[in-house]
């Protein structure tokens, strides 16, 4: 009777367990969703140069670099996060991150000059920003081993929706609002959405690999040192950069193409920015989702093929209205599709113990990305030879994903002929 009571009792024991882990997990990912919709307000950045150009008597060209520098700053700050999450845990990182951005925008409404709007709007808010969004990220991922694709879809889904819905709010508030009022209280809302979203979070807890008939179902975890000594890392850093140069370039000079190359109106070329929108946030959600029923690999694969559908229109026809929509389309649905798969995929190849740290590193390719087409353009003149560079480096991508291996596999094959 005493065994029967005891079964009983370690079985609702584990039930309630069971029970908590699964509450933990769900509150995780809807404080990151929660933060990422705050982070992502980061890319309404464009309603502001105008006004910032007039304040600060500079041109538009030198007060939008400061956007510029907050991709980098981003890019930078992710790829240290996993060392901040290792020694302060994810919900202490997130909230700091949310006072920084607070602050950055705070000292951004006081701006004088343009060296204080890049120490503030690019520097402070890029880091906050960047500090929030890889850990939080592949926090949630881990909390979701099964279900990888479809949490990096809601989470970087958030992160756009949230430049969309900043967007209206922010158009409002500079509706109603001084320029230096609204980038307060901007950031006062973010700060505000970041910390609720931090006290949600917990650290998820290191995953064991499961062996079943002397086999590692799970892959084995790379440390940072181990992945970056084997070539798939290196080959999954350019697919990364490829992919984030195409997207930045082209989302950033969209409605330049479609005047300068197409001839459409400015009213119209500007209708680009709603097609990038919307056909980013599709290829978040659909390619997410897709990667959880198909090889992730393969998933990149299509999104590079749809990205060299996209650029080819751009180089090789007459563009007309409909076509010019039909190729920034391509290229944003694959750019979103790409960084939404991503971390998954980084999972896969080098284990999800030390995501972080290995996805992180490749995340500098994203402020590399932001910042190289832009260059290339100004340096050997226009859009043709920018979109000729990106074309080859997705034709090498697409081979590149259509024979690489997991590091983990080649070592188990080793093994094997070693035993023969």
């Amino acid at each position: 009777m005493s065994d029967k009571s005891g079964l009983t009792r370690t079985g609702t024991q584990s039930n309630v367990a069971v029970a908590n882990l699964n509450r933990t997990r769900w509150m995780t990912l809807i404080g990151t969703i929660i933060t990422m919709f705050a982070l992502g307000s980061v890319y309404t950045w464009s309603l502001f140069n105008g006004q910032l150009s007039a304040k600060l008597d500079e041109p538009i060209s030198r007060v939008a670099f400061s956007f510029g520098l907050l991709s980098l700053g981003l890019a930078v700050a992710s790829s240290v996060a996993g060392k901040l999450q290792e020694r302060y845990g994810v919900k202490k990182v997130t909230l700091a991150a949310g006072v920084l951005m607070a602050v950055g925008f705070f000292l951004t409404a006081h701006s004088n000059s343009l060296a204080m709007l890049y120490l503030s709007a690019g520097v402070l808010v890029g880091l906050a920003d960047g500090a929030g969004y890889l850990m939080s990220l592949s926090n949630c991922v881990k909390w979701f081993p099964e279900r990888k694709g479809v949490v990096s879809a809601c989470a970087i889904g958030a992160y756009g929706l949230g430049s969309l819905g900043f967007k209206f709010i922010c158009g409002y508030l500079l509706s109603v609002n001084s320029l230096e009022h609204t980038f307060i209280i901007w950031g006062l809302l973010a700060m505000t959405m970041i910390v609720i979203g931090g006290l949600m979070m917990t650290d998820a807890p290191r995953q064991e690999a499961k062996v079943v008939n002397n086999h590692q179902e799970q892959p084995r975890d790379f440390s940072l040192a181990e992945a970056i000594r084997v070539p798939q890392y290196w080959m999954l850093a350019l697919m990364f950069l490829t992919a984030c140069m195409s997207g930045l370039y082209v989302i950033g000079v969209a409605k330049d193409i479609g005047q300068g190359m197409v001839h459409l109106s400015a009213m119209t070329a500007a209708n680009a920015v709603t097609v990038i929108a919307i056909a980013n946030l599709s290829g978040r959600l659909i390619l997410g989702v897709l990667s959880d029923k198909m090889a992730r690999i393969r998933v990149i694969s299509l999104a590079q093929v749809i990205s060299l559908v996209g650029m080819s229109i751009l180089l090789f026809t007459h563009m007309n209205e409909a076509t010019f929509f039909a190729s920034v389309a391509c290229v944003a649905f694959s750019f979103g599709g790409t960084i939404t798969v991503y971390p998954s995929l980084v999972s896969d190849f080098f284990g999800l113990n030390n995501l972080t740290k290995n996805y992180g590193l490749l995340y500098l390719g994203f402020g590399i990305g932001s910042v190289l087409g832009s260059l290339i353009a100004s340096l050997f003149g226009g859009f043709v030879v920018t979109f000729s560079l990106i074309t080859v480096l997705l034709i090498i991508s697409l081979a590149i994903s259509a024979t690489i291996r997991l590091p983990n596999k080649e070592l188990q094959e080793q093994n094997t002929l070693q035993h023969v």
